[in-house]
């Protein structure tokens, strides 16, 4: 394997303590930490994202625009989703300790935790964990864009995405009061089906409260 990198230059490191590269943080439970080639000079194609998350919260969707994403579940459970662009299907990979989920380069996902206290790696074949998220195509395309190209209400557009706050990262965001929002249906028998993609599988022995008798 070539490398350009000087072993024998007294500022090639390699050790890094992880716990001192906050990435993102919504509070003392949730919050993401970084590895890559600016916090440790000596990687090469590989980086990580260590990640904290409570029971529904979620890494909002999103895709690596140069990497594949290996998610290793340290504790606690989630469930990896994603895109499939080939089958054009959603799939749920619920992930418990010592399991993985694959998601290949490019592919639309996100991950959603079931259990307080979980932790998990994402784990990229690239030298820095680079990522579109979700809500930057959402808040950055114009609006006029948007409405034209779907035969959509530009004011009716402006006014879904108004609660949308650029580079989310992990939602729900720390104000959202859900009981407060009105959404009506026309079908009576409508069911939500976020709390399907929160619990898409459950396992007899899945150490969640969710699941518990």
């Amino acid at each position: 394997m070539s490398s350009n990198i000087d072993y024998t230059s007294p500022t090639t490191q390699f050790t890094f303590d992880v716990n001192d590269s906050l990435n993102f943080q919504k509070d003392n439970q949730n919050f993401i930490n970084v590895l890559g080639i600016n916090q440790l000079n000596t990687l090469e194609n590989v980086s990580l994202l260590d990640i904290f998350l409570s029971d529904g919260n979620v890494v909002e969707p999103h895709y690596h625009q140069h990497a594949a994403e290996l998610v290793y579940c340290i504790s606690g459970a989630c469930t990896v989703s994603f895109l499939n662009p080939f089958t054009k299907e959603i799939q749920n990979y619920p992930i418990t300790p010592g399991r993985v989920a694959n998601v290949p380069q490019g592919w639309w996902h996100y991950i959603v935790a079931t259990a307080d206290n979980t932790h998990f790696l994402g784990i990229f074949d690239a030298p820095t964990p680079e990522v579109i998220l979700g809500s930057d195509l959402l808040k950055l395309t114009p609006a006029n864009i948007m409405a034209h190209t779907y035969c959509m209400d530009e004011s009716q557009w402006k006014i879904a995405i108004a609660p949308v706050k650029s580079a989310t990262f992990i939602g729900p965001p720390i104000d959202c009061n859900k009981e407060n929002v009105s959404t009506s249906y026309e079908d009576s028998n409508y069911i939500d089906p976020y709390s399907d993609q929160l619990y898409p599988y459950t396992y007899q022995n899945l150490p969640t409260s969710r699941h518990k008798k």
